[in-house]
């Protein structure tokens, strides 16, 4: 919980950003919104304005330390319960959190810090749910398909096309099942694959969906080297033997004959394979979100209150790869401010600051954006 100068000084920051800053959306007048303060994101919602300017006098008044809104349009956004609201139609959205990825490092920092590790992850897992999924699969233009930074540990993808504006919970739950592999198996890749005397045919790379994505997967490994073939489960030895062999196993793959990929305990390592393209392809996508029409999401070009830092919407998915959030998400640039460590610090990297561990104690003066990301992760106070 921040203390009392510390929650004063942070929405004086937040003022003077929105004070100048232009905060808008596209159907505005149409979309639900929730504010939440610093120690809850969302603490009512069921709230609507007539336009950008009376939102603009919201946010510069009230000062709500997390700003969300509906990716749903309403013909009556602020009537409540939800049912009189009169839903028109939904953007298809994911909202992606590199705390849905068991990483390691999360296991050394816990779970409410962000390193670059996290943060490269989880746009990776953006990435990969665009170029392996939305476009491919399901045939989106990148025209339809907008990312938001979250403002801390994550990206949400919204989709505006008319082809999906009016679908309902059920057919956007089989579209999350779909990207997070719900009911691949080995088995269904591989028919044949239980009988250990039978010939193993299986997919080609050319096959669509889920079985086209692991001979692909698989084709991508042999070229790629050892260690990706030991990321699939190979030992070293099996490794080497596919790599030296790829030509001849890569031809067999393009035929579906899959015989040519020589592997003790088959089954296994083919069910083990399968396992893990569902991790790294989709385990960040929160089904939850993606679908119902009625959940609410960080409004684009606002402040997060556990970081300082702005839910930047990136312009475009080519722009995605070169994104930084710890440096094109800074906002307050100008001034520094004096702050208490209160509990041992992570290593941070934050604009143009590079900072070691920290102990709890210890005073610094600090450029104010991370000063005030510092303070807004608990791990220091404001002081005079």
């Amino acid at each position: 919980m921040l203390d009392a100068a510390s929650e004063a000084k942070s929405k004086s920051l937040f003022r003077s950003y929105y004070k100048v800053a232009n905060v808008e959306i596209d159907n505005l007048e149409k979309r639900e919104f929730g504010f939440g303060n610093f120690e809850k994101k969302i603490m009512f919602r069921h709230t609507a304005f007539g336009g950008g300017d009376e939102l603009h006098r919201y946010l510069t008044g009230s000062v709500p330390a997390f700003v969300s809104c509906s990716p749903s349009l309403y013909n009556f956004p602020s009537a409540r319960p939800m049912e009189r609201k009169g839903w028109i139609g939904s953007e298809l959205v994911f909202d992606l959190d590199s705390t849905d990825l068991g990483l390691p490092c999360q296991e050394k920092h816990g779970r409410g810090w962000v390193c670059s590790i996290c943060q490269d992850a989880v746009k990776s897992e953006c990435i990969k749910l665009i170029e392996d999924f939305l476009v491919p699969d399901f045939g989106f233009s990148k025209n339809q398909i907008g990312i938001n930074f979250s403002g801390n540990r994550g990206y949400h993808v919204h989709v505006d096309s008319e082809e999906i504006f009016n679908l309902g919970s059920d057919a956007r739950k089989e579209i999350t099942d779909y990207i997070s592999g719900e009911g691949v198996s080995a088995k269904m890749i591989f028919p044949m694959i239980e009988n250990k005397n039978a010939k193993l045919y299986g997919p080609k790379p050319s096959d669509f969906g889920w079985p086209g994505k692991i001979a692909r997967s698989m084709v991508s490994a042999l070229n790629s080297g050892d260690e990706s073939l030991i990321s699939l489960g190979m030992s070293r030895s099996e490794a080497r033997l596919m790599y030296e062999n790829r030509a001849n196993i890569i031809m067999g793959i393009t035929n579906g004959n899959w015989d040519r990929v020589k592997i003790n305990g088959r089954e296994r390592f083919w069910s083990g394979v399968t396992d893990r393209m569902k991790v790294r392809q989709s385990d960040s996508i929160d089904g939850n979100v993606t679908s119902s029409v009625y959940h609410l999401l960080r409004m684009p070009n606002t402040l997060h209150g556990d970081t300082g830092l702005l839910s930047r919407k990136i312009s475009s998915v080519g722009r995605l790869a070169d994104f930084d959030p710890m440096l094109h998400s800074v906002v307050f640039k100008k001034g520094e401010h004096d702050i208490e460590i209160t509990r041992e610090t992570q290593p941070l990297s934050i604009g143009k600051i590079d900072m070691e561990r920290e102990n709890s104690g210890k005073r610094l003066t600090l450029p104010a954006y991370a000063a005030l990301y510092l303070v807004l992760k608990r791990y220091a106070k404001f002081v005079a």
